[in-house]
């Protein structure tokens, strides 16, 4: 299974969201064509209600040991109830990658 859809599978299974983005940044960076080793995921679920920021992305990486154990090299985590969602509108902007030597 490609690694974007295992990463979209576990966090479906894991937190029930009510919004999930999988972004495979991997191409922004100094990597091969088409791999899948650079990853930001944006989850809106109930179940970060009450936690603190740090403690929800804990809870995002282990959900995630398996693909951060075989060669996931990075992943930026956005975690938000429904709440916090709305009250910014529902976007999250990505600014774009300005390290590396992709350029």
């Amino acid at each position: 299974m490609p690694r974007a859809a295992s990463i979209e599978a576990k966090l479906l299974e894991t937190f029930t969201p009510s919004h999930l983005e999988v972004t495979n940044e991997s191409d922004g960076h100094n990597v091969p064509r088409g791999s899948e080793t650079h990853f930001r995921v944006l989850v809106v679920a109930e179940k970060f209600a009450g936690v603190s920021a740090v403690q929800r992305h804990r809870l995002v990486f282990d959900a995630l040991r398996a693909e951060l154990d075989s060669g996931l090299h990075a992943l930026a985590v956005t975690a938000r109830t429904p709440t916090e969602w709305q009250a910014n509108g529902n976007v999250l902007p990505s600014p774009p990658c300005a390290g590396g030597s992709a350029k």
